[in-house]
């Protein structure tokens, strides 16, 4: 009994760990995909931050605009009301003065005349400074539409993957404190798995409790198929030692990476075209390998989610 066990454990072994070339391939090609995406990410969320400052400053000044033009135009009302005043006061004064004296009636009507002029370029002035207004007040209305249509998409953005990871930390409560992580940053979700989780030492083979993680954070991706799974798989620093068809620790990192897809393309909810592995080997440390602790650390299998960028995409072009 003892033999046929280890028999089976040892043929399960080499099914696990045999990738074939075309299988490798596809998933060096998903992972330069999912690279090229992430860099697009980036580049979105770099260009719909700064559209939304340039938004709000351009909404700034517009507001400062607006606030100048309308005392610009009670100015020229001022202006235009007190003219009127002088106006209808020499009007007066040359009707009285049109029965004394025609060198005064000449004098008046010379000033009469002057002063309807200015009179009309203060209406022409305020005519077109309420026109300026107008459309001052018009850009501030699509200033600050856009700003809000901006704001919206950001926040259902980070919400959304908020939520995801609280159904992601909600689903892995029982592996708390046994070397996995939950974070969100850069609009991301990122589940950090360390290898005294999943894997014995140089081996590529998940364990029991390991598998049980993986399956519970696939029934979480598995209700949410619109996300990116991109699975990366690190090392220490140590060189990889052991025999057969493996020769680095980069090799050991992608092997284990593909272990991870493995089970999780056992859950007919998760969309295979989503998933990505890869291998990063030692190169991508988040401890120092200086010590036994930092190596525990960086010795892990990392889960980044990502959400697709279809409505900001089409956010940024229409506009």
């Amino acid at each position: 009994m003892i033999k046929k066990t280890a028999l089976t454990l040892l043929t399960l072994a080499v099914l696990t760990s045999c990738v074939s070339p075309k299988v490798y391939k596809e998933l060096e090609s998903k992972y330069a995909k999912l690279k090229q995406q992430n860099r697009k990410i980036s580049d979105a969320n770099e260009i719909l931050l700064r559209e939304k400052t340039e938004a709000e400053n351009e909404l700034k000044q517009l507001h400062k605009a607006y606030d100048e033009a309308v005392a610009q135009r009670d100015k020229l009302q001022a202006d235009y009301t007190s003219t009127k005043s002088n106006y209808d006061n020499l009007k007066n004064s040359y009707d009285a003065l049109e029965k004394n004296s025609s060198a005064s009636i000449a004098a008046n009507s010379q000033k009469n005349r002057e002063l309807l002029a200015q009179l009309e370029a203060k209406e022409q002035a305020l005519s077109a400074e309420n026109a300026r207004l107008e459309k001052l007040k018009s850009e501030l209305e699509n200033r600050s539409n856009r700003v809000a249509e901006l704001e919206s998409v950001i926040a259902a953005k980070d919400a959304a993957m908020t939520a995801l990871k609280d159904a992601i930390s909600k689903a892995l409560t029982d592996f708390e404190g046994k070397g996995l992580t939950v974070e969100q940053r850069d609009g991301k979700v990122y589940v950090s798995m360390e290898n005294k989780l999943l894997f014995s030492s140089g081996s590529w083979a998940v364990g029991a409790e390991g598998t049980r993680a993986v399956k519970q954070l696939g029934s979480v991706l598995g209700d949410n198929p619109d996300i990116a799974v991109l699975i990366e798989g690190h090392t220490d620093n140590v060189p990889y030692k052991g025999n057969g068809i493996l020769t680095s620790n980069w090799d050991l990192s992608t092997k284990r990476a593909t272990a991870i897809v493995t089970i999780l393309r056992e859950n007919a909810d998760i969309n295979a075209e989503n998933l990505t592995a890869a291998g990063r080997g030692e190169f991508a440390p988040i401890a120092s390998n200086e010590t036994s602790e930092g190596k525990a650390k960086n010795r892990r299998i990392e889960v980044i989610l990502t959400p697709k960028l279809d409505e900001l995409s089409k956010l940024l072009n229409d506009n």
